[in-house]
């Protein structure tokens, strides 16, 4: 059993033979328990099923859980990792040739299911690449790294194959840091670099952690009030001692990889068109600091704001979409 034999098509229709109903009925993001109705006892005869399918150690479905269809699959897919090449790029529509390839880099703390469902909304002959940093998802296995230059040189690696088509950057929060990193590294090396850059919900010039408490440094208690004061995380995952113990240092990896990162001093002004993105109501990143990309780029193409907080995108996905594409296509990728 490999990982592209685990099929989100034939998992939908696992679990609408257990529930007898039609598999369109199981949408990727319905939640099991709300949603659906998957009680305790349908649940473990779910995990069953996929033990049996896939090959997945006894009761792991029920321990790890998975609370949607997207879940369960990413969990399936990481279980089995160890068979195959970990690859951070999640292509969910690879293609051969696009006409452009776009990068997305997710924030401290997440995965790249920040980004699912995002693929729809861009032109269908674009390849979306999601970036996965080790540790969780399909590179559970990998140890996490709380560096941030080592953390690009990661990526690096793992993209270079793929920057023969024009390409884009689009990071939030650390991953608007990396994303920036990453092209300063392109052009430092003289590679291939991005023709066009955005930055979302982070400002340039000092290390997140910086003025925000350095969560990294807080207590369970502390630094869970502070992700809940921020948004973005589920009550789920913060109120359920099991689930935090799992993720906490997932957590603390990236917010370490944050505060201890050294932001280059008047740097250079990187030769690629940068747009800034953020939330009107983002309690860490004000409208100055994502302005503060204009020293950082020798083209910048303003600021976009929306309704919402830190975790604005997840509310905007169509018009982000938008918004990328238009300005991918007015630099003439």
């Amino acid at each position: 059993m490999t990982t592209a034999s685990v099929n989100i098509e034939e998992l939908r229709v696992l679990i609408a033979g257990v529930l007898e109903i039609e598999p369109e009925e199981v949408t990727d993001e319905a939640l099991f328990c709300d949603e659906l109705d998957i009680d305790s006892l349908l649940m473990l005869e779910i995990s069953t099923r996929v033990e049996n399918a896939y090959d997945v150690p006894e009761n792991a479905v029920v321990i790890r859980g998975a609370r949607t269809l997207a879940e369960l699959h990413a969990f399936v897919i990481s279980t089995l990792v160890g068979e195959t090449s970990a690859c951070p790029v999640i292509r969910p529509r690879p293609l051969s040739d696009p006409a452009v390839r776009l990068f997305l880099f997710h924030h401290a703390g997440g995965s790249h299911l920040l980004y699912r469902g995002w693929a729809e909304h861009f032109p269908e002959d674009w390849d979306l690449c999601l970036l996965e940093a080790p540790g969780r998802g399909q590179l559970q296995t990998v140890p996490l790294i709380d560096d941030c230059d080592r953390l690009v040189d990661y990526f690096h690696t793992a993209i270079e194959p793929l920057l023969g088509r024009p390409f884009g950057f689009f990071g939030h929060s650390m991953g608007a840091a990396i994303a920036y990193q990453l092209t300063r590294r392109l052009h430092h090396d003289g590679d291939p670099l991005p023709a066009w850059l955005g930055v979302s919900a982070y400002g340039a010039a000092q290390g997140e952690a910086g003025i925000d408490g350095r969560p990294h440094l807080m207590s369970d208690d502390e630094l869970r009030g502070w992700l809940r004061n921020v948004g973005g995380s589920t009550p789920q995952l913060l109120d359920n001692e099991a689930v935090w113990r799992q993720f906490a240092p997932v957590f603390r990896n990236d917010f370490t990889l944050l505060g201890t990162w050294a932001p280059p001093r008047d740097p250079e002004p990187v030769p690629v068109p940068l747009s800034a993105f953020g939330g009107r109501h983002d309690k860490l990143i004000g409208e100055d600091r994502l302005l503060s990309w204009q020293a950082f780029t020798t083209h910048f193409r303003g600021l976009e704001r929306y309704e919402g907080d830190h975790f604005y995108l997840m509310d905007h996905r169509q018009p982000l979409a938008a918004a990328i594409t238009a300005a991918m296509r007015s630099v003439g990728a």
